[in-house]
């Protein structure tokens, strides 16, 4: 068994995570990450990205080219580095985890951030009714004797709020919501950044406890454990009255219905098994929103912000962001809904 204090490693040990790697840089939350992860200073950044990738890797990241039929080329990239961070778009074949993984394992990786962000993890009500159920991919992980950390951050905000009718209930175009249930039920959420923020905060705790005094936070401390981490907590009716501070709006410029969470849940499954692909993200957020449901994880699980060094943020100032992101006509599905969706 590895010891678990630094006083006992052998010499030339550093007391912190040094080389961090990265899958997905391009991505929304992974290049948030890296750029947080850089501004620390504190760790070489390697991104691993397809030999034909098109990604741009930002300043002070080091790329290395991947094949991902090819693990030998997987595990040389990933051969003395300490942290994993996987990122994956919805579109990437759904083995790709299980490649790096593998791969991660046998190059000797101590911790993997997998592709898992969003609800609670530990919820297996909410995982097993959340259309995302993670604990196979735990299961995986801890099978090939790697170490884990999940970011559970909830859904994130800007993304959720500026998507449309099927996500959070907000159809902008028709000034029109549905309030799941009375609308008024709390979920945790975050923001791209702060995610970004979440992760090297707790990259640039030290690994280990100097001994068995020491009790200052380190990235030991969340071995296969979930992150827990927020921007805010905030029910539909706190958007709705966000968007009313931002726009001069009040009620009666806008239509507001009601629905059982319960219900749209059903629906949305069963708009899945008629193909439309917009029931996923239905069912998926009318479940979080259940009252007592999982989507309140502070009440529940407390947050770990102030132990990575996070503060919350100021929900106007990120509902900003999202009508910005729709006035400018964001559309993250240009070319075609996915088949499922990322949070």
């Amino acid at each position: 068994m590895a010891q678990k204090y630094a006083k006992d490693q052998p010499a030339g040990f550093t007391n912190f995570i040094q080389r961090v790697a990265i899958v997905g840089i391009g991505g929304r939350i992974g290049s948030h990450i890296a750029e947080e992860l850089i501004k620390t200073g504190k760790h070489k950044v390697t991104a691993l990205v397809r030999g034909e990738s098109k990604a741009t890797v930002p300043g002070g990241v080091e790329a290395t080219a991947i094949d991902y039929d090819d693990e030998n080329s997987l595990v040389s990239a990933l051969k003395r580095q300490q942290f994993l961070i996987i990122t994956l778009a919805v579109t990437a074949p759904p083995d790709t985890q299980s490649k790096l993984l593998k791969a991660a394992a046998k190059a000797g990786v101590p911790y993997v951030m997998p592709n898992i962000y969003g609800g609670d993890i530990l919820n297996n009500s909410l995982q097993a009714d959340g259309m995302y159920d993670s604990r196979p991919k735990i299961a995986e992980i801890e099978s090939l004797g790697l170490s884990w950390v999940v970011l559970v951050c909830g859904f994130w905000y800007e993304w959720s709020l500026a998507l449309g009718p099927f996500w959070f209930g907000f159809d902008f175009p028709n000034k029109k919501v549905t309030f799941f249930d009375d609308g008024k039920t709390l979920i945790n959420v975050s923001t791209w950044p702060q995610c970004g923020r979440a992760v090297a905060g707790l990259l640039s705790l030290k690994e280990l406890p100097e001994d068995e005094n020491d009790n200052s936070p380190t990235v030991s401390r969340w071995k296969n454990k979930p992150l827990y981490i927020t921007s805010f907590k905030a029910s539909q009716r706190d958007m709705l009255d966000s968007i009313h501070r931002l726009t001069g709006s009040i009620d009666k410029d806008w239509e507001i219905e009601y629905e059982p969470s319960a219900k749209r849940y059903e629906d949305g499954k069963a708009e899945m098994q008629k193909g439309m692909r917009t029931g996923f993200a239905k069912a998926m957020y009318a479940r979080v929103f259940y009252v007592n449901g999982g989507g309140d994880f502070e009440s529940s699980r407390g947050l770990d912000n102030d132990l990575v060094g996070l503060q919350k943020e100021d929900i106007d100032k990120i509902t900003r962001g999202a009508l910005d992101m729709i006035e400018s006509g964001w559309n993250p599905f240009a070319q075609g809904f996915p088949s499922t969706t990322r949070r």
